[in-house]
């Protein structure tokens, strides 16, 4: 075959594949089989790789993935992108389509509603028919280039039939199904899964290896053309209407209405059918349709005049309480938990939520059997909103706090000026196996292969009770152990072992000291560099340390005067731990470092190093690591699988690096 046939076939098998991923991904109505598709699509691969010339970024052949990219290059917008501004309520629509009307000086316009995709907002441009740039909203003014990834969406056209250049735009989100399919296998692997679909959505498409986000099932739904010189349609409606027609895939849950009564009927209508979608909403867009009439509006700084966010509450689901368990925490606080019918809440299905302690059970008047509405705080974190006391049938149970711990038996005390019962016996076996989770947890002694299951294993077989413990564990007690194998038994104690040498401030962390988290851990080891120094330390010392106030101190002084605690640190050092802080102190921090006095986030998966490893470093080099994103965060550190911390970065325009700028980056500083 020569290249003329070749090019002839290759235009007629790409032409096949494009239509028959419109008529899947688009009109969900395929007129092949998916082993047809199959079929064809390895015919043309072979064609390719036959033929290199012949290959192009348009061919449905590229939506696998290309090669990974260093860093995102930023995307400049023609038109701004800009984000809208918010209603609550039927008050506040009646109220825009009072200003829309002063500021036209009309008695009727007619509205365009559209369901808002809780995804990531995206620009889509196309030149000469191809699709040649994807971008992430970032700021409204600038984004970032994430072109490849775009390209593995297969509802996204690689080629429309029109030569002029367009810009549309739409929100790239994930469907429940692949959703709950990703979770799983992030599950499976003992990853940290996605809180969200719209972050999994973010974290995929923040990708710098395309192949990524070609696994993880992507859609989009096109809503606006941004810059198009060559436009001429007169409405919104209008517009929505050619972009089907070019190809793209558009939300068919659109109406026109003709009066603000009617937004608020179709606002009203998907309150209570959004949990009948296989993708997430978070509430109902509201556009001037007649374009003129937008350009009349105009905008403000932030948003258009012209259109508005109508957003949904939380999510409230109705389920029953069918009991009450406790648990008692690292620091001896019991805890009660509700037992629920499993509920879809949110995406995600609900079967325990956190009833915090007793008094919320006595204002909220929890009784065991109830009916209750349930909903995700911040559509994360489950919680029981209220009793629907008019379901009551009288067999249901008011729930008591126990008088004594439900692990060890002994008298529960309330403490002063605190909510939570707590159990404060030392030798209690619930927070004893607290304790050395947390001991060996990634921001403590960050033992790896001593997880959660691990301990609790170990613990009950009366291999462990007390941290000193974990260095006393040999190779024959260990191979008795269900799922132990002479290869992980190895890598266990390697890196119990390893774990020896960590700076200071990870045994103070490690040990769980009242009041005393990681942050103030590594506060005391620089100021006091040694753990024989914190065992004469004196309250006035502590206080004058910045950071450190008085129930800190107080809770300090009295856990180091302790004489088990003494014997413990004694009996530490005799095993070979660490107890000198290994850290560089911030007098001698290098005034040239990258890091000086800037805010830091880390977000994602990191490959190279930990992320209290990374932490450690990037403090130690003068830097403040944080774990929230702000107008104050000076460099976000994203791993893999960054979603929504990248996400507000990117609109905040804060500098962004991966994880290998930031090796490079601390090699460089020794």
């Amino acid at each position: 075959m020569d290249q003329a046939q070749a090019k002839k076939q290759i235009d007629a098998l790409r032409d096949d594949l494009d239509r028959y991923n419109y008529e899947y991904y688009v009109l969900d109505n395929p007129s092949v089989s998916d082993y047809e598709y199959d079929q064809k699509m390895q015919e043309l691969l072979k064609l390719e790789e036959a033929f290199p010339e012949l290959q192009s970024k348009e061919s449905p052949s590229q939506r696998v993935g290309g090669k990974p990219l260093e860093a995102f290059r930023k995307v400049e917008h023609q038109v701004p992108m800009l984000s809208l501004a918010n209603a609550f309520g039927e008050e506040d629509l009646r109220d825009f389509d009072r200003r829309v009307k002063e500021g036209l000086k009309v008695e009727q316009v007619s509205y365009v509603c559209e369901l808002k995709i809780d995804g990531l907002a995206v620009s889509l441009r196309y030149e000469d028919g191809l699709f040649v740039q994807g971008a992430t909203r970032g700021d409204g003014t600038t984004g970032e280039d994430i072109t490849n990834n775009l390209r593995t969406i297969r509802s996204i056209p690689l080629r429309i039939d029109l030569k002029e250049t367009i810009e549309v735009r739409g929100e790239a989100y994930m469907p429940q199904q692949s959703f709950l399919a990703l979770n799983e296998e992030k599950e499976r692997n003992g990853e940290e899964p996605f809180a969200n679909p719209r972050n999994a959505a973010a974290g995929s498409l923040r990708q710098l290896d395309p192949k990524i986000a070609a696994k993880r099932n992507l859609d989009i739904f096109l809503y606006a053309i941004g810059q198009w010189e060559a436009g001429t349609l007169a409405s919104h409606s209008d517009r929505l209407d050619y972009l089907r027609e070019l190809g793209f895939k558009t939300n068919p849950e659109w109406r026109r209405c003709q009066s603000m009564d009617e937004v608020i009927d179709y606002v009203n209508f998907w309150v209570d059918k959004r949990s009948s979608l296989n993708y997430d909403i978070d509430g109902i867009v509201i556009k001037v349709d007649i374009l003129d009439y937008q350009q009349q509006l105009g905008f403000t700084a932030k948003s258009p005049r012209w259109a508005i966010a109508y957003k949904f509450r939380a999510e409230e689901v109705v389920t029953r309480l069918y009991d009450i368990e406790l648990s008692v925490g690292r620091t001896g606080v019991v805890t009660p938990t509700a037992i629920l019918e499993p509920v879809k809440v949110a995406g995600t299905t609900v079967q325990r939520a956190s009833l915090h302690n007793e008094d919320l059970i006595r204002e909220k008047d929890i009784r065991i059997g109830d009916t209750v509405v349930i909903k995700k705080a911040g559509d994360i974190i489950p919680e029981v909103v209220r009793v629907l006391t008019e379901h009551r049938t009288g067999k249901e149970e008011p729930f008591y706090m126990p008088e004594h711990c439900p692990a060890c038996g002994n008298e529960l005390v309330r403490l002063e000026e605190e909510v939570a019962l707590r159990c404060i016996n030392p030798s209690c076996p619930a927070q004893l196996k607290e304790g050395l989770i947390h001991f060996v947890s990634r921001n403590a002694m960050n033992i790896d292969g001593l997880g959660e299951k691990v301990i609790e294993q170990l613990f009950d077989e009366k291999l462990i009770h007390t941290i000193a413990d974990i260095y006393k564990l040999n190779r024959d007690e260990l191979l008795q152990l269900e799922r132990m194998g002479e290869k992980s038994v190895g890598n266990l104690l390697a890196a119990i072992e390893a774990s020896k040498a960590n700076s200071l401030e990870r045994l103070l962390f490690g040990l769980g000291i009242r009041y005393v988290g990681s942050k103030a851990a590594r506060t005391l080891a620089e100021e006091f560099l040694t753990i024989d120094r914190l065992l004469t330390v004196t309250h006035e010392e502590l206080i004058a340390v910045n950071e450190i106030g008085e129930k800190m101190a107080d809770s300090i002084v009295r856990y180091f005067q302790e004489e088990q605690v003494i014997e413990l640190i004694d009996e530490l050092k005799s095993l070979g731990l660490n107890i000198q802080y290994k850290g560089i102190r911030k007098a001698d921090q290098p005034d040239n470092s990258p890091f000086m006095g800037k805010t830091i986030v880390l977000t994602g998966k990191l490959e190279i190093l930990s992320r209290p490893e990374a932490k450690e470093m990037i403090e130690a080099l003068g830097g403040k690591v944080t774990g929230s994103v702000s107008k104050k965060t000076d460099l976000l550190i994203a791993g893999e699988d960054a979603g929504s911390k990248l996400a507000k970065a990117t609109e905040l325009n804060i500098e962004i690096w991966n994880e290998q700028q930031l090796a490079d980056a601390l090699e460089n500083r020794g």
